[in-house]
């Protein structure tokens, strides 16, 4: 889980080093560091914050047109200066840089420390660094062959980038189980590396995304791709969608609010498109091409993780009650360990802001290799979730940035939205009549979060000022927006560090009610929907032992105003379109409470953005 830049090319490669790695510190930001080749070889790197390193660099030589930079989140080692990528071999000429696990880095290092070689960190990097030297030297190849031998010594997932000292003209990198792309240049032998295409953006539109067991090498210039057995291929260039404007705060105070405001848009782009109200008919290729085995499905089985998982949760009530069809939602953390039982004729849906999510795509492969049809959720164009499914759906949120996801929650809702109305049309499960209330109704949704976002912000805050040093928070919602009672309790954990918990409503009585007084701030997502009368009950069940309620009502509500101590209104639409507006409000309140914590919103401790590793 770190954020992987390089540069080659005539130019110095420190600038695009440093703000490539700002603009990929969503990724990890315990330390970082950069190695730069003019000659010798020279790296720098600190713990903390990529500012702190470029504080700590800009004293010193930072001359070079060849260079590796590098934002770390700790797996193998505590972060601090040593620890910090770039690794040197033992000769301290090649330099690397490393996101993912080496699994057998163990047993690696104890045949490496036999042989007399000596470790500096705790890291598995350093030894996959030591090791590709040591195969250079013995086998007397060069660095490309040296990098691909000992590659295929390694156990786990990796995305690397190398530099030499002897080997100037000369930057190797490789990818399996975690992301790299390569931007090539319009300047002839010029290219840019790293994790994810927000760095690159702002240089080239022209990019390839290496694939598992992939080398890509560098060499005077010229870019050569060969597999891991030494199969030479031929790279897929494509043109990037996104914009650098994308990429920047416009603005806002931090990316997570921009990010909220930006709802409206990502809403609307997630559905553009996608069906003729008209018509009443999808135009989603992924349903068309696959509507016989959606026929005669069995059942579907939706696996992700964290917001995802909760977006996972909202599809199943909404294919269930379309479609018709049972539906399991799982962690891929647990799936892919369980031994489950897969068919040829299950539906597997994965759901990944980033469709990088390490344990998202081993559950995947391994649902394949069980003969399953794989259908992919995600938003990032060109990343590995969409690479290997059978069909499936961008969401075009656009980047997100903010670690805490917003945008990319609500619209995966809005494609899940989307899928379980096409496999209900497809299945024969809903009528025209009813088919047509639902577009018609999901037309509104874009501009109804743009009315609640106006409409709620300024009584987000007061409510924020009220409990932001609140120890504990409960969430309760039912139905469709169980899920949200969740997705709430998290956002809340994840960016203010309050301890949250989301609970079936009727569930608050099998436990949770006795942490219930005065000091325990409730929220209740209460809309007047389906159970309405029944959370009219939880909330006075609430109120009778003196919690604090804030509640989230449908516009017009009475009866759970009069109970509440605080209330925020949403507009009226479907219940099954509750979760999406229902969201915002929960969003705000916990970037509200986290901002006059004094927390880091968009950089919240311990976390990072991309999990690509178990």
């Amino acid at each position: 889980m770190c954020g992987i830049v390089a540069y080659y090319g005539p130019n110095q490669a420190y600038d695009f080093l440093i703000k490539g790695l700002q603009r990929l510190e969503y990724r990890g930001y315990d330390s970082a560091g950069v190695a730069l080749l003019n000659g010798d070889l020279r790296v720098y790197k600190n713990a903390g914050k990529v500012s702190e390193l470029e504080a700590i660099a800009d004293n010193q030589n930072v001359t070079g047109t060849r260079g590796i930079g590098h934002t770390r989140w700790a797996t193998h080692g505590e972060p601090n200066s040593i620890n910090a990528h770039p690794h040197l071999s033992q000769s301290g000429d090649i330099a690397l840089i490393h996101n993912g696990i080496i699994e057998n880095y163990d047993t690696l290092k104890k045949v490496l420390i036999s042989r007399g070689h000596e470790f500096k960190s705790d890291t598995d990097t350093e030894v996959l660094t030591h090791l590709i030297e040591e195969i250079k030297e013995e086998e007397q190849v060069d660095l490309l062959e040296a990098v691909r031998l000992a590659l295929n010594e390694v156990i786990g997932a990796y995305a690397i980038v190398i530099l030499s000292k002897n080997d100037p003209n000369t930057l190797i990198a490789a990818r399996k189980g975690s992301p790299l792309v390569v931007g090539i240049s319009e300047n002839e032998g010029e290219f840019f590396l790293a994790s994810d295409a927000t760095p690159i953006v702002e240089y080239t539109k022209k990019v390839t995304y290496l694939d598992d067991n992939e080398i890509v090498s560098i060499h005077d210039g010229e870019m050569t791709l060969k597999t891991i057995d030494n199969v030479i291929k031929s790279p897929f260039i494509q043109e990037l969608e996104i914009s650098l404007d994308a990429l920047e705060k416009g603005g806002y105070e931090h990316f997570m609010l921009k990010e909220i405001f930006e709802q409206p848009k990502s809403i609307y782009d997630s559905m553009r498109g996608r069906f003729d109200p008209v018509n009443l008919t999808f135009a989603m290729r992924s349903l068309v091409e696959y509507s016989g085995k959606i026929r005669n499905l069995d059942r579907i089985i939706i696996i992700a993780c964290g917001t995802s998982w909760h977006a996972g949760l909202v599809g199943e009530y909404l294919i269930e009650e379309f479609g018709r069809i049972p539906v399991e939602v799982e962690y891929a953390s647990e799936f892919r360990y369980r031994n489950p039982i897969i068919t040829e004729d299950d539906l597997v849906i994965a759901i990944s802001q980033s469709g990088e999510t390490a344990d998202t795509l081993a559950a995947l492969e391994m649902a394949k290799e069980k003969g399953a049809t794989i259908y992919g959720i995600c938003n990032v164009v060109g990343s590995s979730i969409p690479r290997i499914t059978h069909a499936g759906a961008y969401t075009h949120a656009g980047p997100e940035i903010g670690v805490a996801s917003t945008k990319a929650f609500t619209a995966q809702v809005t494609v899940l939205t989307l899928l379980a109305l096409g496999i209900a049309d497809i299945r024969g499960k809903i009528s025209k009549k009813r088919l047509r209330e639902m577009f018609a109704e999901l037309d509104t949704i874009p501009h109804k979060v743009e009315l609640l976002l106006e409409s709620c912000n300024e009584k987000c805050k007061e409510i924020a000022a009220i409990y932001q040093d609140a120890p504990n928070c409960l969430y309760l919602g039912r139905g469709y927006n169980f899920p949200v009672a969740l997705e709430g309790a998290l956002k809340l954990k994840e960016i203010s560090y309050i301890h949250a918990e989301g609970y079936p409503a009727a569930e608050m009585k099998h436990g949770p009610i006795a942490l219930i007084d005065e000091e325990m701030p409730v929220i209740v997502i209460a809309p007047k929907r389906n159970y309405y009368e029944k959370l009219l009950s939880n909330v006075q069940e609430v109120k009778a032992r003196k919690g604090k309620i804030i509640a989230i009502v449908t516009e017009g509500d009475e009866k759970v105003k009069e109970i509440a101590d605080h209330y925020i209104e949403i507009p009226d639409t479907e219940d099954c379109l509750t979760p999406i507006l229902a969201t915002i409000p929960l969003q705000l309140l916990s970037y509200y409470i986290a901002v006059n914590r004094g927390c880091n919103v968009d950089q919240p401790r311990n976390l990072a953005k991309s999990v690509t590793v178990e």
